[in-house]
């Protein structure tokens, strides 16, 4: 471009000076007719040029075109892409906001399941008290009728002990519509877990991956040979006048509490010593009744500790689940409060547990994060001072953080109404 500029502006500067020489050499010589066809031989022979010129800006216009006519086109798909994914973000976007408010109804209803499945769980426990009361009476009625019959034949049944067999049949079919009813309200509340979890997954476009086996359990360990309780064995001790069931006793690390799942559930050591009553044994006292769970501990300054909980236990299938709400004591936060605490041990992992007894040795109610009590760890001596042997250890962790090593321990339990159990 700047060369044609340089051309159209020489081309004037040597017309004109052809012009001016022509009219002096006119002025001069004007009969000589060689000069004038010089002269038009010039002007045909820059005609000449400028058509050329001409010609080469054509076909410059011609291709500028064209490139802009591209430009244009591609500016055009430009646009089109951008607001196809202007469309698709508003979508996502409307995705994201429903899926939100889906998640907040499902943790209502969620909300609303576990209410209820506490309020069947009241009720289905008080029929069973019912039923079990019931089935004495009518135990001790079958055994007067029978001597009835046995001393004067042919008399008929009494009416009381029909009504009561009756009475009894009837509580038997509203239990089991009960135990229905629980079992479907657990569906549903699994179901809405799961519901909640994929859509909470969604929301955050990751996946939240179960913590893999260390080292320490994927090492295959015998069970030890540590003789098991008697089935019906208990020990009965006498605190502030009243009578507790001992459960678990530590006191001089002779017994050692990193037992396996199966001794755990059966109970192990010796009543004049350490021991573990067994969660089966456990479970089959606290179902009979409300029961109140007493911890004692005694540090190695010799200062003396306690606390009481009201609990419920689980079954085997829950893992003996534990859940606790404080009503008395000096150790706050000794067991964590209104939480589902499942029991493990090394070789029984309940799901969704970390490897809490692989890292704080002994079997335990753990909730979702380890490190917080523990009264069954290992028995460690004052001297061993190192932080991780005083995790591993017997211990519980008061309110500001720190940890407080046992030098003995006891958990007991009551019922809270001892007067039926006279």
């Amino acid at each position: 471009m700047h060369t044609i500029k340089i051309f159209l502006f020489i081309v004037p500067l040597v017309i004109s000076s052809r012009i001016d020489t022509d009219n002096s050499s006119f002025d001069s010589v004007s009969s000589e007719p060689k000069s004038r066809f010089a002269m038009l031989d010039d002007v045909k022979i820059l005609a000449n040029g400028l058509l050329q010129l001409g010609h080469g800006l054509k076909d410059f216009v011609h291709k500028t075109k064209g490139q802009i006519n591209d430009i244009f086109q591609k500016l055009n798909i430009f646009d089109q892409s951008f607001y196809d994914l202007s469309l698709q973000t508003n979508e996502i976007r409307e995705e994201e906001k429903e899926l939100r408010r889906t998640t907040s109804k499902l943790r209502v209803r969620n909300e609303e399941v576990k209410n209820m499945s506490l309020e069947l769980n009241s009720k289905l426990e008080n029929l069973l008290e019912e039923k079990t009361a019931l089935q004495q009476k009518v135990g001790a009625l079958e055994e007067q009728l029978m001597n009835l019959i046995q001393s004067q034949p042919g008399t008929q049944e009494h009416p009381e002990v029909t009504s009561l067999k009756s009475f009894v049949e009837q509580q038997d079919n509203s239990i089991k519509d009960l135990l229905q009813t629980v079992e479907e309200q657990y569906k549903q509340l699994s179901q809405q877990h799961s519901q909640i979890k994929e859509i909470e997954n969604q929301l955050r476009k990751t996946g939240i991956q179960e913590p893999t086996e260390n080292s320490l359990s994927s090492k295959s360990r015998a069970p030890r040979t540590t003789p098991a309780l008697q089935p019906n064995e208990t020990k009965n001790i006498e605190q502030d006048g009243s009578p507790w069931t001992l459960i678990q006793h530590r006191k001089d690390g002779s017994q050692d509490f990193n037992e396996t799942w199966e001794n755990y559930k059966n109970g192990f050591g010796r009543f004049d010593g350490e021991f573990w009553l067994g969660l089966e044994k456990i479970y089959a006292i606290v179902k009979q009744s409300n029961y109140i769970l007493r911890l004692e501990l005694q540090d190695w300054k010799d200062s003396k500790h306690y606390v009481e909980y009201s609990l419920r236990l689980g079954s085997h299938e829950t893992n003996y689940t534990l859940h606790l709400a404080e009503t008395a004591g000096n150790v706050p936060e000794a067991l964590p409060e209104h939480r589902d605490l499942m029991f493990s041990t090394w070789d029984h992992r309940a799901k969704g547990q970390l490897y809490c007894p692989e890292s704080y040795s002994g079997g335990w109610w753990w909730y979702d994060v380890c490190g917080e009590n523990n009264l069954n760890g290992k028995y460690n001596k004052p001297r061993a001072k190192s932080k991780p042997d005083r995790r591993r250890g017997i211990y519980w962790r008061s309110q500001n953080g720190k940890l407080h090593s046992i030098k003995s321990s006891k958990m007991m339990i009551q019922p809270t109404d001892l007067e039926s159990f006279e």
